[in-house]
């Protein structure tokens, strides 16, 4: 009697994207940000200089804000502390600098420029 591994299940679930647009208004300027980059990396990418300073979340010259309806913006931090307080999250408040989108995003963005 042959003995064979048990054939693995298919998954019906759909792979995660790599990729995600951003949108930045008031310009309609938009891009698609890498999961695994930075917001502000991916913009500049794309032609788009956000405004920044020190590029780790402690300075907050990057600081914007997601139009999510006053919830927390899709996006997650590879650093401890990254400069936002709790509140500020949880109002859609981020740090492009060293913030990476974990969805679709609108961010309010008016000190952006193209470069």
């Amino acid at each position: 009697m042959d003995c064979f591994p048990p054939t693995p299940a298919q998954s019906d679930a759909r792979p995660e994207p790599t990729s995600f647009r951003v949108t930045l208004t008031p310009y309609r300027w938009q891009f698609d940000a890498p999961a695994d980059t930075p917001i502000l990396l991916a913009a500049l990418s794309a032609g788009i200089k956000l405004p920044s300073l020190c590029r780790n979340g402690t300075c907050r010259a990057c600081l914007c804000r997601a139009q999510t309806g006053g919830e927390p913006a899709p996006v997650a931090y590879r650093i401890a502390w990254p400069g936002l307080s709790r509140e500020e999250k949880a109002e859609g408040w981020l740090l492009p600098c060293c913030a990476h989108a974990r969805a679709d995003l609108v961010i309010d963005a008016p000190d952006a420029t193209l470069c």
